[in-house]
């Protein structure tokens, strides 16, 4: 078994709250050594199919997908069996579980029932989902 022996962290500040809580910041100085990638992000996600849409409400939550993530979606990959797509659906664009075997719709949060697909639903795949991205300080152009 490999022992690792972390550095002790040396306080910095400490804020106090009004409920009581506290949180205390810390500045750790640790040699960590970081890989230069071969590859940018805009070269291996951003390409001529993947556009980023943003998303809205609770109903993917389950997978990690959060009211206002940016998600980068490949308009170029064939949806598979549970591919997290984004789809317009009746006139809205939604973010869902493809549920190709029983042909519906799934959200990742029980509170959202299924849409089960029928021949009369104007419905088309937009693409898939490769990944989210969650904003902890929104630029203001995305405000």
């Amino acid at each position: 078994m490999l022992a690792i022996e972390r550095p002790t962290p040396r306080l910095q500040n400490e804020h106090k709250f009004e409920q009581g809580t506290s949180v205390e910041i810390s500045n750790v100085e640790m040699g960590i050594d970081y890989k230069k990638l071969n590859i940018s992000l805009d070269q291996s996600m951003l390409k001529d199919s993947v556009y980023i849409g943003r998303a809205s409400g609770r109903s993917m939550e389950g997978v990690g997908i959060f009211d206002g993530d940016l998600l980068i979606i490949d308009r170029a990959l064939d949806v598979q069996h549970n591919d997290v797509i984004v789809a317009y659906y009746n006139g809205l664009f939604v973010c869902k579980i493809a549920d190709m075997i029983n042909n519906q719709l799934l959200s990742a949060n029980e509170e959202y029932e299924p849409v089960k697909l029928t021949e009369f639903d104007n419905y088309n795949v937009e693409g898939v989902v490769k990944s989210s991205i969650r904003l902890f300080r929104v630029p203001v152009e995305l405000r």
